[in-house]
């Protein structure tokens, strides 16, 4: 596949078969991704939680909120939920500022996911507290992300976008996950 196809690709997918587990050894895989990739200062600061055991990640399901603008969509239903997570973690005993880092990281641990069939989400609205009870993470790390993972169950196309368009996501009639996106002749600028 070619890099470009890949990363029109990389689709947020917030609906998943059931019964295709994604393995431990699949997560190490993207998460080790991750410790290749650029890092502010070349700090480091990340540390994941890789969960994949069935009752741990159903018991994280309800701790995250999904698709903010599809508001009457409650999330993905049973039978559609996630197979894994990655929970990305900020060690703060090393550094107080993972923005950047936490960006590269997700993006390319979800490349991963998609060059290997896998889909997945990066969920920012998290019931944090519950989570860190959940998972015994000890206060030094800020939970910044949990991406969620597993074989894609549904259809996630790109749609161009002019000046007056609305950058809501939406679903359409046939159940399709339509993502507006800027088209590079309005993101692509020359001021001289």
């Amino acid at each position: 596949m070619h890099f470009r196809d890949l990363v029109t690709k990389c689709r947020s997918c917030r609906r998943f078969e059931s019964g295709v587990p994604v393995t431990e050894e699949t997560l190490r895989e993207l998460v080790e991704l991750a410790c290749y990739v650029p890092s502010a200062k070349n700090l480091q600061p990340l540390k994941f939680v890789a969960v994949s055991d069935s009752a741990a990640v159903a018991s994280l399901f309800p701790l995250l909120s999904w698709a903010g603008y599809l508001a009457d969509w409650p999330g993905p239903a049973e039978g559609e939920r996630p197979q894994a997570y990655i929970v990305m973690l900020g060690d703060l005993h090393i550094s107080c500022e993972f923005g950047c880092d936490s960006g590269i990281a997700a993006q390319t641990i979800l490349l991963g996911a998609t060059a290997s069939g896998l889909g997945g989400c990066i969920v920012a609205s998290l019931d944090r507290e519950k989570i860190r009870g959940l998972l015994k993470i000890p206060d030094r790390f800020s939970i910044l992300m949990v991406i969620a993972l597993g074989k894609p169950s549904e259809t996630v196309v790109i749609d161009q976008m002019s000046d007056h368009d609305s950058v809501r996501y939406f679903r359409d009639a046939h159940g399709i996950h339509h993502v507006p996106k800027r088209m590079l002749e309005e993101t692509l600028l020359k001021f001289f």
